[in-house]
């Protein structure tokens, strides 16, 4: 019997591929998640799943005490850059304080290794792309700020009491099981949603900006390799090939039409956002044997196929913090 991996957000994209990659293997693989973004269809069979708020440290710490998982992938997170600044508090405890209840359960039943997905966020705009896992991070929002936090504190962690960890700085992940209900995350999903309800696809700004899309088929060898080797490294996964938002979105409509569907282009009222950020994965690709193999379209015509098949799951929203300098579109 291989070891007891312990996923968060494992009813999210990465969570609930990654979980069927690793009982293919034969590790016994249970969860974490609140279902706040994911959903409890997108699990694995054979899969255990609590439902855990992991702000809540002692729940967490029972869990730990009672399951003693020998692995921990962290991939449980709120991915929405450019809302963070208008939800701070809420940023921060799902990004930052439940990551550290998780570090400290993780020291005190003597986990193996932690295996933090941090982001691409971390990196901001005064560095220049291609990123290298060399930069000094310079986050410009408050979720990258909560990612590089979460680094720094695994990497005190490590040095006082001996955990090991990698981290992984995955960018725009896609595939089949990603939450498409969600107004402010995940815009291949946001528009696939919304071309099959006849609504435009939107686009911040020109539609100029560059990110790299890549397929979450390619990521499970790599987070698995991690698992036992590297230890106190970084590494950046996703594709090579960057595009502008522009053009992933007229990619989007053109996949569109396969299915019958001819949705218009919206552009709104630009973002406080890295305007060009795509990352390099050399080291990946030496040390992981990392292979990224991205083919956008095949993957999109795959994600609306599976997206037909979803039940009409409302679209959620949240609440603001603050609202000051809040996008009109947002409102």
């Amino acid at each position: 019997m291989k070891s007891k991996v312990l996923i968060t957000g494992i009813a999210g994209l990465l969570g609930s591929n990654f979980s069927r990659h690793l009982l293919k293997r034969g590790y016994e693989v249970i969860g974490i998640d609140d279902f706040s973004g994911g959903y409890r269809e997108n699990l694995a069979e054979g899969v255990q799943c609590l439902n855990i708020n992991l702000a809540d440290l002692e729940a967490v710490d029972q869990f730990f005490r009672e399951q003693r998982p020998d692995y921990v992938y962290h991939f449980a997170a709120y991915a929405a850059e450019g809302l963070s600044p208008f939800i701070r508090k809420y940023n921060y405890t799902n990004n930052l304080i439940c990551s550290a209840n998780l570090i400290t359960s993780s020291l005190n039943y003597d986990v193996k290794k932690f295996i933090f997905t941090s982001s691409m966020a971390t990196y901001g705009r005064e560095n220049i792309p291609p990123f290298t896992e060399d930069m000094q991070p310079k986050p410009l929002d408050p979720y990258g700020v909560a990612k590089y936090a979460v680094e720094m504190d695994l990497k005190l962690a490590h040095e006082q009491f001996g955990l090991s960890y990698t981290i992984i700085r995955p960018h725009n992940i896609v595939g089949i099981y990603q939450n498409l209900w969600d107004r402010y995350r995940n815009v291949i999903g946001i528009w696939i949603r919304k071309a099959i309800h006849n609504e435009p696809l939107t686009i911040f700004g020109d539609g100029q900006q560059t990110r790299a899309f890549s397929d979450v088929d390619f990521y499970y060898e790599p987070f698995e390799k991690v698992m036992y080797d590297y230890s106190g490294e970084i590494f950046n996964l996703g594709a090579d090939k960057e595009r502008t938002i522009l053009e992933t979105a007229h990619l989007v409509r053109d996949c569109a039409h396969n299915f019958g569907f001819n949705p218009d282009l919206q552009f709104l009222e630009p973002r406080h956002e890295a305007k060009f950020a795509f990352c390099n994965h050399d080291k990946a690709k030496k040390l992981l044997n990392f292979k990224d193999a991205t083919n956008l379209e095949h993957t999109v015509n795959r994600m609306f196929e599976w997206a037909l098949t979803q039940p009409d799951r409302p679209v959620k929203s949240i609440d603001y913090e603050m609202t000051r300098q809040l996008y009109s579109f947002w409102r």
